[in-house]
């Protein structure tokens, strides 16, 4: 706007200098409009002519700002679907492994398993032996015992000095 104002000021200063008052009216108006008219083209076109350039070159720098950041979008988005591959690519590995990995797990535990069972029967067979053998002992006193006091009350009964001396001879000649 500063621009235009300074443009009519310089033109009418022009033309108060050039020209001189006409008396006739329709001729003086018919001149001076044209004058204006001219001068306002050519004045006004230089600055419509300028601001255009101006609006264009800003235009046309927006509009390579623009492809330099879809360029870069595009890289951007080739370098992303990259790494979701490889991304893929090593979620696929992990799978793989911790199916290997749980295979193994679960033959190492059916292994283990099947070793603390065996381990668990040879123990319980040892103590079910063990417990046997006490059990055959502790009958086999019972019966010793059972047997010594039958002996007993039957010799005690029945026992007379020659059948002592009889056993007693017995026991010596064993001895022997």
């Amino acid at each position: 706007m500063d621009l235009l104002n300074q443009t009519l000021d310089r033109f009418s200063s022009q033309i108060a200098e050039g020209v001189s008052f006409n008396p006739d009216i329709f001729e003086a108006n018919l001149v001076n409009l044209i004058i204006l008219v001219g001068g306002l083209f050519y004045l006004l076109s230089g600055a419509l002519s300028e601001s255009l350039s101006e609006r264009q070159q800003k235009i046309l720098g927006a509009i390579q700002e623009s492809e330099e950041r879809l360029e870069e979008a595009t890289k951007k988005l080739a370098d992303s679907e990259t790494q979701l591959a490889q991304a893929q690519m090593v979620i696929e590995s992990i799978g793989k492994d911790a199916e290997v990995t749980a295979k193994q797990v679960k033959s190492t535990i059916l292994t283990d398993g099947k070793t603390e069972i065996e381990r668990l029967t040879a123990a319980a067979k040892a103590q079910i032996g063990t417990i046997e053998a006490r059990v055959r002992k502790q009958i086999s006193d019972y019966v010793v015992t059972l047997a010594l006091k039958r002996i007993t009350m039957q010799l005690e009964g029945k026992l007379n000095s020659s059948l002592q001396q009889q056993i007693i001879d017995r026991n010596i000649s064993k001895l022997a």
